[in-house]
């Protein structure tokens, strides 16, 4: 007996929720889409009970908080790590074909979406209790503990339960998105994240007697006399004036914006409805965007497993120093990502750093290496595991009955056309994207936003818009809904 009719009763049991009968009407997905914002952004200002106000040692997902969603402290701690988590064990088990998944066999898709439930809930777990009990993340409120009858240790138990429910509840809402919404959850969430910092990099107002962090109430402040530039060159590019950070932010929004539109458009005609032609375009950025969610998540899973065993074990100097929950040196200090200017700039001024130049080099090149290899690897799993590959585009150019023109309408020969453009289009994009978030990184935005987060943004914000403008089209034009199987 295999494994698949073993864990078979398990996964097929898995909650889920029910995809619609029927077409849904695009006011019902932008309600449906809304509503689940709304949920969002109100989940993540709901504080967890029973936590300690300060004395935390920082936010276990640090500088990656940006790309994961989520908010420290909140119900939704966790964010969206154990999703992207899961696709990652997935996506290499499936690469490695260890799985035996046919994902155009209905039972199989069944077993394939409960095993990722169920993996998601591990890593819930996982990542969820060295959160709660390793080190001092969430503190707990002792006093609160000791009132209820249940201690520190129940404290934390409860916790634990909070972050659970908050962990399950954003699977849910991903999922209700994907199925009775527009776009994808996990985008959505990261999209909401990202633009409430931008906001507040651009409009905050500081409190009485705090440093100023809008770039425009700081500029005011420049512009009036308030705020001294000393020195001037340093204060216009970085804190107060922010003006590498604005360059850097408008940079990535139109780098993003072109490769967005740079394509190559395989022309289609329909074999029974003459003068029926369309395009399928093969765009720079073929597998999106969001392959670097996972390469950016195993960079962060790698970084947790040194804290956890800094926290446990006297690590050896070759492998890792720690200092204020951060490595500054050995092996976990290289692998930790470019995340800000603070990590590379070693002149004189408000950003100097403890490393040695060449330390600071290597750790640059090992990045680049990461985030551009990783790239072009999630890059290919991506297309191969959602159904965008040669083989499965060449059935869907077939099913919608569409052929290339001037090629006979076989799959078997579609899939060859396709094989000369998607799979090097597919390594090269994802490359380019890792090459450009780690120079994001390397120069700041506004807002503390991360650059990969801002890069994910701004490609998920325009391809939410292309989706958008595609069922507007589809609801004027029920036709072309029935053509193409909607």
């Amino acid at each position: 007996m295999g494994w698949k009719e073993t864990a078979e009763p398990l996964l097929t049991r898995m909650p889920t929720v029910e995809r619609p009968e029927g077409h849904v009407p695009f006011k019902r997905k932008l309600a449906w889409t809304a509503g689940i914002l709304v949920m969002y952004f109100f989940l993540t200002n709901i504080t967890m009970f029973g936590l300690a106000t300060g004395g935390a040692e920082g936010d276990f997902y640090g500088r990656f908080r940006s790309i994961l969603a989520g908010q420290q402290g909140s119900i939704l701690q966790l964010g969206i790590g154990p999703i992207v988590t899961a696709s990652i064990v997935l996506q290499l088990l499936g690469g490695a074909d260890l799985l035996g998944l046919d994902t155009d066999d209905p039972r199989d898709q069944i077993l394939y979406q409960g095993l990722q439930k169920l993996l998601v809930v591990v890593m819930i777990c996982l990542t969820g209790l060295p959160m709660v009990f390793a080190g001092n993340y969430l503190p707990v409120d002792g006093q609160l503990g000791t009132s209820l009858g249940i201690g520190a240790g129940g404290m934390r138990t409860l916790l634990f339960a909070q972050m659970f429910v908050g962990g399950v509840l954003i699977l849910f809402m991903d999922e209700v998105i994907s199925k009775w919404g527009v776009g994808s959850g996990i985008g959505l969430f990261i999209i909401a994240g990202v633009s409430q910092q931008l906001v507040a990099g651009l409009f905050a107002v500081p409190a009485l007697g705090t440093q100023v962090t809008g770039f425009f109430p700081a500029w005011y402040g420049i512009i009036t006399g308030s705020i001294e530039l000393d020195p001037f060159v340093q204060s216009l590019l970085f804190d107060p004036g922010n003006i590498l950070a604005l360059f850097t932010t408008v940079l990535i929004f139109g780098v993003v914006v072109y490769t967005e539109s740079v394509r190559v458009e395989i022309p289609l005609s329909h074999a029974r409805v003459k003068g029926a032609r369309g395009r399928f375009p093969v765009k720079l950025i073929y597998a999106s965007v969001l392959p670097m969610i996972l390469v950016r998540a195993l960079q962060a899973n790698i970084q947790f497993l040194g804290q956890i065993l800094n926290n446990y074990v006297n690590l050896p100097a070759l492998v890792g120093v720690y200092s204020q929950g951060q490595p500054v040196s050995g092996l976990f200090y290289y692998l930790a990502p470019i995340q800000s200017r603070q990590d590379w700039m070693w002149f004189s001024g408000a950003f100097t750093v403890s490393a040695e130049p060449w330390q600071i080099v290597l750790r640059v090149l090992v990045d680049l290496t990461f985030m551009i290899i990783g790239g072009a690897i999630f890059a290919v799993f991506w297309v191969e595991t959602t159904g965008m590959g040669p083989e499965s585009t060449a059935k869907q150019i077939q099913n919608s009955g569409m052929q290339i023109p001037g090629f006979r309408k076989n799959p078997q020969v579609i899939e060859k056309v396709m094989e000369r453009y998607i799979p090097q289009v597919t390594v090269i994009g994802g490359a380019l994207v890792g090459l450009l978030a780690v120079l994001a990184n390397m120069l700041g935005t506004l807002g503390g936003v991360s650059g990969t987060g801002l890069l994910l943004t701004v490609s998920i914000t325009y391809k939410l818009y292309e989706e958008i403008a595609e069922e507007q089209l589809m609801e004027m034009h029920p036709m072309m809904r029935q053509m193409f199987g909607d």
